[in-house]
């Protein structure tokens, strides 16, 4: 495995990324892997490579970036009245889809330049807040991303013009929507109503609800891990991009 962090130049400042890919074989198709709240750590690198390990040039970002060098944080993150978590929070109230997807977009083209990724459709996944961005990058560029899957994305459906539910009939990628049983920045009854959307907009894909798992199931170091449902998501993932990126 082949593994680099580099700062992608946007418009907005250098966006730290972390890169990981097979070392032989290639060139590989991409995928953009996007973070949850929390921010970046290890667990992700190390969900990075395990991708990467199956024949996927990784794609991480800092999606914080515009915030500074000081936008990773400690475990306290994921408790309640935590310093780290207020720090956190400061930040990710301020993200919004527009400027994620001028980030997309800045990595399609870095992609481009990159001899070790294979030319043609590229994978996006997010998790928690990253799974409406995900959904959103598959409707902004139609022409280049062939897959999209989102993991306990979070309000899904809601009031707002960028609400992830209004994407769904554009794009041309295949979609996959991971939902918790438990979850209240998803709730069923929201759910339901995204079930009933997905199906009715003729959209390629399907929408999952885990069951008996709490937001943030996949994460190996949170509470919550589910290790059957875990291991259900890197089925499901790794079947799509091998169906849409080869």
């Amino acid at each position: 495995m082949l593994e680099t962090t580099l700062d992608i130049i946007t418009q907005d400042g250098a966006m730290e990324t972390f890169i990981c890919r097979p070392e032989r074989g290639g060139p590989h198709p991409a995928v953009l892997m996007l973070m949850d709240a929390p921010g970046i750590r290890e667990e992700l690198h190390d969900m990075a490579r395990r991708l990467a390990s199956v024949g996927y040039y990784v794609v991480l970002p800092n999606l914080y970036y515009r915030a500074g060098r000081d936008s990773k944080f400690g475990p306290g993150v994921l408790q309640k009245e935590d310093p780290e978590r207020d720090r956190m929070r400061a930040i990710r109230v301020h993200m919004t889809i527009p400027p994620v997807m001028q980030d997309v977009a800045t990595m399609l083209a870095f992609l481009d330049t990159q001899a070790e990724v294979k030319p043609g459709p590229v994978g996006t996944h997010g998790y928690c807040m990253s799974g409406p961005y995900s959904l959103a990058a598959a409707a902004r560029f139609p022409g280049r991303i062939a897959a999209a899957a989102s993991f306990y994305g979070t309000w899904l459906v809601s009031d707002a013009v960028e609400s992830p539910h209004l994407t769904l009939r554009q794009g041309n990628a295949e979609l996959y929507i991971s939902c918790a049983e438990h979850d209240e920045l998803a709730p069923l009854p929201m759910v339901a109503e995204l079930q009933d959307l997905f199906g009715k907009s003729g959209a390629a894909g399907e929408l999952e609800i885990s069951p008996g798992v709490h937001h943030g199931f996949a994460f190996p170091q949170r509470w919550c891990y589910d290790k059957p449902a875990a291991e259900r998501h890197w089925e499901r993932l790794i079947a799509l991009y091998r169906r849409r990126l080869g």
